[in-house]
């Protein structure tokens, strides 16, 4: 395709403004559609001098103001009899950066299929209403597509393929008013058509014409999201069906999987919790549940396999675990999320910790230790014990490369950490100088012992695990031997209305003879197997890890970098 973009400019009487809107632009050297929506007589005036002083203007008038969706509607016909490829829809009142049309246009150019939208970034002009309303209708919108991949479908600001638009305003009724924005990418994006969202500065101007009509606007976007709605229901075996993968793909190491979902749909959420409460949040999370659900084909099959590992484990051979129950396990770690953030926005959860006289005793010896846990539960709980006990700090050593969005929503929540996350992706020699500082100074450190390395030749031993052997990693052991520090196992399981802590000794250290390293690390590693598969069992829906946990590395772990070894 080749690639001939335009300006479209829909306006209803912003006389004040177009001016101003159309100098920024024209210094791009494209042509410029204004599209007058039956605009006064003084706007009318506006816009003749600018076509007449403007050669790159091409001026087009509808007799009676039919709404913006008409207005861009008719821009596009115009430009596309013209030969253009692309129209970049930009609003006439000012709010939108015009620094950011190279943005759109460079994207553009790099997907000329693609739809191309503005994902607002505001500032504190932004009324709340409409701010927070826009979160009702980006809920809707990922529900009617099933899908997150339109981050902002009210943004104005976008890049329009000309000819799979038109295509569709012609064989479709779409909306002509202010509800036109939302329902033309939902369409759009029920014909298979991708987008690419791009942050961009919005602003409202002090003293600006808004044409949004509380009620009557309000109340025209939500019939259209009722359309939208059961027309996503009759479309419903042809989304779910693009969601299948074309064939079997390699599994990939869970590192290396990307984070699922948006900052804004992440955002939505925690968003509903602040706002609404938990009980609306938690609500909200199940059409959410059910797009992963479907759409994530080796993680349903991951949950799949390890239930049926369970229930086998179990001695229950009746039936396998179906898609109900899977559904519940991917249910389960979303609410987990939303624990989280109550956790870390400073909601007490009720805590059941009969270990708590253990945990006192270690605290007021002073020494440093080490606290290896699982993805298992909820660790955020660590939370609370670290606001009853001020003066102790806890140390989280995690690998958050693949989840950056949800800790980003996690600090927003709460700017003063109880809690220091340590980003680790290797460790090294000075990593382990700075983890033993910490343990010298009286600190916890906490690690999970459920995930393999993220570098492809970390360390890991086979061990026992629910009647299969499985890959562990050897880093946290090698690490607390390095460390010469008591061992603990902690998990954090929900129960009822709140959490139950366990809390048990592991190791008074970890000793790593040179003669028998690898057998001990082995007998140490199944040793945490085992804890680990005696809490899976007590709450199976709680263990967090939506990959193939049995698959071998492909490569033998040789190296001597992905993790910190014994000096001579």
């Amino acid at each position: 395709m080749s690639f001939q973009p335009c300006l479209l400019i829909p306006i209803y009487n912003h006389k004040n403004t177009i001016s101003s809107t159309v100098e920024k632009l024209a210094g791009y050297g494209i042509a410029i559609f204004i599209v007058d929506d039956g605009s006064d007589h003084a706007t009318q005036q506006v816009l003749a001098r600018l076509a007449a002083s403007q050669p790159l203007v091409h001026l087009y008038r509808l007799p009676v103001n039919g709404g913006k969706g008409g207005a861009v509607m008719h821009g596009i016909e115009r430009a596309y009899a013209r030969g253009y490829s692309h129209a970049l829809q930009i609003d006439a009142d000012g709010q939108h950066d015009a620094a950011d049309v190279p943005r759109f246009l460079q994207q553009g150019r790099l997907q000329p299929e693609a739809v191309v939208c503005g994902k607002p970034i505001y500032d504190k002009s932004v009324p709340k209403g409409r701010l927070y309303g826009r979160y009702i209708t980006h809920f809707w919108v990922w529900v009617e597509t099933l899908s997150f991949k339109i981050a902002d479908s009210m943004c104005g600001f976008r890049l329009y393929p000309l000819a799979a638009t038109r295509e569709l305003i012609n064989s479709t009724d779409i909306p002509r008013r202010m509800d036109f924005d939302i329902a033309i990418v939902v369409h759009l994006a029920w014909r298979g058509l991708d987008f690419v969202n791009i942050p961009t500065r919005v602003i409202y101007p002090e003293g600006g014409l808004s044409h949004f009509r509380m009620w009557q606007d309000n109340l025209n976007i939500s019939k259209t999201h009722t359309r939208l709605f059961f027309g996503m229901l009759q479309r419903l075996p042809c989304l779910l069906w693009r969601k299948i993968p074309p064939g079997k793909k390699t599994e990939r190491h869970w590192s290396q999987q990307a984070e699922r979902g948006t900052a804004s749909g992440l955002g939505f959420v925690a968003s509903c919790y602040r706002w609404l409460g938990k009980p609306v949040a938690r609500l909200t999370l199940y059409p959410i549940v059910a797009y992963f659900f479907f759409s994530n084909h080796s993680a349903r099959r991951a949950s799949l396999n390890y239930l049926q590992r369970v229930q086998q484990f179990q001695g229950n051979n009746d039936s396998k675990p179906g898609w109900c129950r899977s559904f519940r396990h991917m249910l389960a770690f979303a609410r987990s999320g939303l624990d989280k953030l109550g956790a870390w926005a400073g909601e007490v959860q009720p805590l059941d910790f009969p270990q708590q006289g253990q945990m006192d005793a270690l605290l007021a010896s002073g020494k440093g230790a080490m606290l290896i846990g699982a993805h298992l539960g909820n660790l955020e709980m660590m939370r609370a014990i670290a606001s009853i006990h001020g003066k102790t700090t806890i140390n989280a050593v995690v690998y958050t490369e693949h989840a950056q969005r949800f800790n980003r929503i996690l600090e927003n929540t709460n700017d003063s950490f109880s809690v220091n996350l340590l980003q680790v992706s290797n460790f090294g020699a000075d990593t382990a100088i700075m983890l033993k500082e910490k343990i010298d100074q009286g600190e916890l450190l906490v690690i999970v012992g459920d995930r393999t390395p993220p570098a492809e030749n970390g360390r890991v031993s086979e061990a026992n695990f629910l009647g299969m052997p499985a890959p562990f990693a050897q880093g946290p052991f090698i690490l607390a031997s390095l460390l010469e520090c008591p061992v603990y196992l902690f998990f954090c399981l929900q129960q009822g209305n709140g959490y139950r802590i366990h809390f048990e000794h592991f190791s008074d250290e970890i000793k790593l003879p040179r003669r028998d390293r690898q057998q001990a690390l082995r007998t140490y590693i199944q040793q945490y197997a085992q804890r680990l598969e005696i809490y899976c069992l007590q709450a199976p829906l709680q263990w967090f890890n939506f990959y193939d946990f049995w698959a071998t590395p492909a490569q033998e772990q040789t190296s001597t970098h992905s993790y910190p070894q014994e000096q001579p």
